[in-house]
């Protein structure tokens, strides 16, 4: 059981907060970061942004009327304290937990969580709704808050947002959470712009005492406000307008400062709530406050996955002695540098995920041949049309929930253009904790429709590697997609030579009577399994691992179709548009018939839980397929 401190335990709503004196405060602080140090100890998760803001997301709640008053954070990692103090501490055990609380906000879960989040750059925009949505209502009293990480202000929508609320003059308080960091380091203009007037002390130090004196020269009528503005026109000529590039967008810039003073913050943030319009406020903060080993490694701490000891780090989870086999993002990463040896063409990039996606590695070998473009999925498409049309090879890594933000670019920029970028599309499938904003459902059926579009995916770490090889080579002309899961493969032993595969076509795992399985990607390894068992029914199904879905393997299916009543499909996909689709419109097109049964992701979006447990609750995973299968070769009436 954690243990709450004297204040948390008085605080289960923002109006028992407000309740506490503004000496409090600080005391306050100490234990809801307390609390959340022991339950990321206990649990896991999204642990060193939320302590990053426990200042913020007090002085927020204490100064602003929430939920009246509508708060909005962007991405949702730093959320946890907020989801504390509204209602929530007595089943945060349970967060990102099958049948549990959310990790992210959730508007479906509480009034507090206004906005449903999990993909970057979107507070600004849902805040300028909700701010003239408020002014068409007449709700001239209601305050709108984002607030959002200097990572996530480098994705392309948050300055689409800035535009609009500057000449929509919109009431929004903008909370600028800086701390260099999304999962990995920032990068960027961006970055070195915030970096430059967070450390310009002399700046600093003269205009806090310059706004305190125009402060005070205010009130003392017309006469002083000109020379109040001739100080302050003087002070910018000298050392320029370290907010220029936010008010260049009509934001009032304020800052930067101390984002963990928290009464510090009370005190400015009461002051901007009486200040109408679109509104900065630049707060200077550490990822990972209050537990060193976070502060000193921001990425690994991230979202640790493991139990571990408060007081040393160490996890607390028995290390396995056997040999593993190895996530297939990092079977990912190792094999572009291989290939990056072999094909002086051959470029990585990624959007802001170096780490996840395991192209870390390159960038540490090859630093002028891979390039971290920043939470920016659009110009990662577009920048690596750009390398293609100069002869390159961009192998473009993007997890598949946020290649979605970048389709108009892979169809416009890429495909219609015939541009050989390959597309390694991590976390397809279900991912697990992260939920329906992380799962990769939908990159099978959004890719199957665009023209010129090769689409792969692996059964095994052997494959990944031959499909990255093959999409490498001159001959292929064709954008290439290769989508695989997260986590661990299955083989131990992986650094096998390259094989070049023939595209489009798929491979028989073992021949059968009666029932043909057709898998595409690792639920092979399933399906393999599920036919051990079956085996010892004597029945005796065929596999086929389809390697491709676009194009699809055309004698295959015909001979598939001639030879089998019944046929199982298997993906890790929405089933609209899927590959079970892809074979029944085969079937259909060429007048054959069957009992075709297609297991995969349901017209709904899955929530969060272990990928075993959503797997199951979707009818595909282990005992889903083997009982499907059995269900056909039984003639049983089907679910």
């Amino acid at each position: 059981m954690i243990q709450e401190g004297n204040l948390l335990a008085r605080v289960q709503y923002p109006e028992d907060l407000r309740k506490l004196k503004p000496e409090d405060l600080y005391q306050f602080c100490h234990e809801l970061r307390d609390y959340l140090i022991e339950h990321g100890s206990q649990y896991g998760g999204h642990f060193g942004a939320s302590l990053g803001v426990v200042e913020l997301t007090t002085a927020i709640h204490y100064v602003f009327n929430t939920p009246y008053d509508q708060l909005i954070w962007d991405v949702g990692h730093q959320a946890y304290g907020h989801k504390l103090i509204t209602g929530r501490r007595d089943e945060f055990f349970s967060n990102r937990k099958y049948k549990g609380i959310s990790g992210f906000p959730k508007r479906s879960e509480s009034e507090y969580d206004t906005f449903g989040v999990g993909h970057s750059s979107t507070s600004i925009s849902a805040g300028v709704g909700m701010s003239i949505a408020s002014r068409y209502k007449g709700e001239t009293d209601r305050n709108v808050v984002a607030v959002i990480g200097d990572g996530a202000m480098t994705g392309g929508m948050a300055f689409e947002a800035l535009n609009h609320a500057g000449w929509e003059n919109a009431n929004l308080l903008v909370v600028l959470n800086d701390n260099c960091m999304s999962i990995d380091q920032n990068v960027g203009a961006l970055k070195e712009y915030l970096t430059d007037v967070t450390t310009s002390r002399t700046y600093n130090k003269i205009r806090d005492e310059v706004w305190k004196l125009l402060g005070k020269m205010s009130k003392f009528g017309p006469s002083a406000q000109k020379v109040a503005s001739k100080m302050e026109d003087l002070f910018t000529a000298q050392f320029g307008r370290k907010g220029e590039l936010f008010e260049s967008f009509n934001f009032r810039y304020f800052g930067p400062i101390d984002g963990h003073d928290v009464n510090h913050l009370v005190r400015i943030m009461d002051d901007l709530k009486k200040i109408p319009g679109p509104k900065i406020l630049h707060c200077v903060t550490v990822k990972g406050k209050g537990f060193e080993l976070a502060e000193l490694d921001q990425t690994k701490w991230h979202a640790p996955s493991f139990p571990f000891d408060r007081m040393t780090g160490m996890s607390l989870v028995p290390k396995v002695q056997t040999p593993q086999p190895p996530k297939y993002q990092d079977v990912f990463g190792h094999t572009m540098i291989e290939l990056a040896k072999l094909n002086p063409k051959v470029m990585g990039i990624t959007p802001a995920m170096p780490s996840g996606c395991s192209l870390k590695f390159m960038l540490e070998q090859m630093p002028d041949r891979a390039f971290d473009v920043g939470i920016a999925e659009q110009h990662a498409v577009t920048f690596s049309a750009g390398l293609a049309t100069q002869g390159l090879r961009p192998f473009c890594n993007i997890y598949s929930t946020f290649m979605q933000r970048a389709y108009d670019q892979v169809v416009h920029d890429v495909a219609l253009q015939k541009l050989p970028v390959v597309f390694c599309l991590d976390r397809g499938g279900l991912v697990g904790a992260d939920g329906p904003t992380h799962h990769g459902a939908f990159d099978i059926a959004y890719f199957r429709c665009i023209p010129n579009m090769i689409i792969a995916s692996p059964m095994n770490e052997q494959e990944l590697r031959n499909m990255m090889y093959t999409a490498q080579l001159d001959e292929q002309t064709m954008p290439f997609s290769i989508r695989y899961p997260r986590g661990e493969g299955v083989m131990i032993e992986w650094r096998t030579p390259f094989e070049k595969l023939e595209i489009g076509k798929s491979r028989m795992v073992n021949d059968g009577e009666g029932l043909a399985i057709l898998s595409f990607g690792p639920l092979g390894n399933y399906v393999q399994e599920a036919i051990a068992k079956l085996n010892a029914l004597n029945i005796y199904p065929a596999h086929i691992d389809m390697r491709f879905v676009k194009p699809i393997d055309e004698e295959m299916l015909h001979d598939v179709f001639s030879r089998f009543e019944r046929v199982l499909t298997v993906e890790d996909g929405c089933l609209q548009g899927g590959m079970g689709s892809a074979v029944i419109e085969f079937m259909v097109d060429h007048g054959y018939t069957a009992q075709v049964k297609r297991l995969g992701i349901p017209d709904h979006f899955v929530e969060h839980g272990s990928p075993d447990q959503l797997l199951d609750e979707c009818g595909y995973g282990r005992q889903g397929i083997f009982e499907a299968a059995q269900e056909l070769c039984s003639h049983r009436v089907l679910r």
